[in-house]
């Protein structure tokens, strides 16, 4: 059976190529909502329409190149390019929670580079192949599962926040669903995403990650518009709740053998 780290390494892996591609579509197809973004640096709506495309371009290129040849400069490029780009969406005047509930962006490749072992000195360890079942010590373990933690708890908690200040878009999707109620619908969605998110830090357990999983799964499917592309840029989101669930398994095992007499941590 291959370890833990093995298997996490192409889920997050898999998860940050998605959060590439996903991104870099809606550049190519030139979002109308990224000219806000642009904007915050005083870029006009002509001249974003222009860059959108090779924004898209650049994204897609590094999920392709996550896939075949993954480096670790590939992913901290993107710890930072998620932090930046959704950093933008308060910054051009949307809710902080918009920049909450992409948590997953940024969190997925930073997961894959402490999965990755130890950087050696100079600039070239960045771009040496990533290889899937590198020895990852236990504290390290440890520090992955805290870190899922805390971003799937973000995540959860600034999707919910949306759904309790009734995002448009939110309130279209249930409509569109033929919900007669959708901002009823939005709070309730909302107030369990946060109490679910909120449960993390408290008490992770693995039954309730398995479900917001599902869920997050489905409900990204849920936009009336170009929702292939919504659903492939969260992959650092489902990643992240799916990693959440393989760990707390490993958790709980650990500390089952240590409450063997002579047990130890394989």
């Amino acid at each position: 059976m291959e370890p833990l780290s093995y298997r996490l390494h192409y889920i997050f892996r898999i998860a940050c190529a998605m959060c590439f591609i996903g991104h870099g579509a809606f550049g190519i197809i030139t979002k109308q909502v990224w000219c806000n973004y642009f904007g915050v640096f005083g870029i006009g709506e002509a001249l974003a329409y222009q860059l959108m495309p090779v924004v898209g371009i650049v994204d897609i290129a590094l999920g392709l190149i996550l896939i075949v040849y993954p480096i670790r400069a590939a992913a901290a490029w993107l710890v930072f390019w998620g932090l930046f780009t959704a950093s933008l969406r308060p910054l051009s005047g949307e809710p902080f929670a918009e920049f909450l509930e992409r948590a997953g962006n940024w969190g997925a490749p930073l997961v894959l580079l402490m999965l990755s072992g130890p950087v050696g000195p100079g600039i070239r360890p960045w771009f040496r192949k990533i290889e899937p079942g590198t020895p990852v010590s236990e504290n390290r373990m440890r520090a992955v599962e805290r870190w899922l933690t805390i971003i799937a708890c973000t995540l959860l908690v600034g999707h919910g926040w949306l759904n309790l200040i009734g995002k448009q878009g939110l309130i279209y999707q249930y409509t569109s669903l033929g919900i007669r109620a959708p901002v009823l619908a939005a709070y309730i969605v909302g107030c369990i995403e946060v109490a679910g998110g909120l449960s993390l830090l408290i008490r992770p357990v693995r039954q309730v990650v398995l479900i917001l999983f599902v869920w997050k799964m489905a409900s990204e499917l849920f936009y009336p518009a170009w929702e292939f592309f919504e659903w492939v840029e969260r992959g650092g989101s489902y990643a992240t709740l799916l990693g959440l669930f393989m760990a707390l398994r490993y958790g709980s095992s650990r500390h089952a053998m240590n409450m063997v007499p002579g047990g130890g941590v394989g």
